[in-house]
């Protein structure tokens, strides 16, 4: 029977060492996120996974916060993050960097998330909504494509937090 490891025996980075380690060459958007839970949990997920950046965008709460740092864990201090009023801002500066824009959504003509291939040469920018309205037509509409997880229950909806880990986890075994 395999026996569970300890926290001690669990391959940690360091702080500082996370913030000097090569990051996965994508970044999240997270557009109105009203719940504080869900953007520590974002946190929480990017550490996981080394993603380069969270940009928090509209209603957004931004750290430090205790709600955001129960979900985090201290994440929201190695994750870089940066606050923006208007996702648009943010969209048009990561286009001028060269990242693709992608917004996960249920959309016509959207991309199946076992469909998508991403390429190790890009950089991908991921946009999140709002947990009730989700993306903004007017973001979908400056994003260069939707990503779709597909769904066979009956509520064809999952917790935005959720939504960043199934991609986020996808996109980066993809890579490696």
């Amino acid at each position: 029977m395999p026996r569970k490891l300890l926290n001690s025996e669990l391959p940690r980075l360091t702080p500082q060492d996370f913030k000097a380690a090569e990051k996965a060459p994508i970044v999240l958007l997270l557009d109105n996120v009203r719940s504080q839970h869900n953007i520590g949990a974002a946190f929480r997920t990017a550490d996981a996974f080394r993603i380069a950046k969270i940009y928090l965008c509209g209603i957004c709460a931004v750290p430090p916060g205790a709600e955001i740092h129960k979900a985090a864990l201290g994440a929201e201090d190695t994750v870089d993050w940066q606050y923006e009023q208007h996702v648009i801002t943010a969209i048009v500066a990561l286009k001028q960097e060269g990242y693709t824009l992608i917004a996960v959504e249920q959309a016509e003509n959207s991309v199946a998330l076992h469909d998508f291939k991403p390429e190790k040469d890009k950089k991908y920018a991921l946009v999140f909504g709002n947990e009730v309205k989700g993306v903004q037509q007017q973001v979908v509409d400056n994003c260069d494509f939707v990503l779709e997880i597909p769904q066979w229950g009956t509520k064809h909806s999952l917790n935005v937090s959720v939504s960043i880990g199934v991609i986020l986890w996808d996109i980066v075994a993809k890579l490696r």
